[in-house]
């Protein structure tokens, strides 16, 4: 029998830690990373403020590439649209020996409907960050 990507979310949400927008806000707040696996079109409609944007499809190629994402002990919290990519990239970063990684429920359209902050490319508040 196949696995549907379904299954794989499934099985990843089951090995993580996923979190609520406010939650997340207040591990950013502390010095969390905030981790973008969008697709580039995605991020350049919006994004968490200061979030770091690798794609999902070159996250373990990336990670270690980034000064804010090099420690394995940095806190991370991951956010793509909805969650699934999201859970994917933080199985996967617990599978490479990330220990403090967490994901946002509802993803970056859970953190918008929460009325978080975000930054969108090119306007004065992306500016300022």
């Amino acid at each position: 029998m196949a696995v549907t990507t379904q299954d794989l979310v499934t099985r990843a949400k089951s090995d993580i830690r996923e979190v609520s927008p406010d939650e997340a806000e207040k591990r950013l707040g502390k010095g969390a990373v905030a981790l973008d696996v969008r697709d580039d079109h995605e991020v350049e409609a919006g994004h968490l403020p200061n979030a770091v944007h690798i794609t999902r499809g070159c996250l373990e190629f990336q990670i270690g590439d980034n000064d804010a994402t090099r420690d394995p002990a940095t806190g991370i919290v991951v956010y793509c649209k909805a969650g699934g990519r999201a859970a994917l990239a933080a199985k996967t970063l617990q599978d490479m020996g990330y220990t403090q990684v967490v994901s946002i429920q509802g993803g970056y359209d859970g953190w918008v409907q929460a009325g978080k902050p975000v930054s969108v490319p090119g306007t004065e508040a992306d500016e300022e960050e």
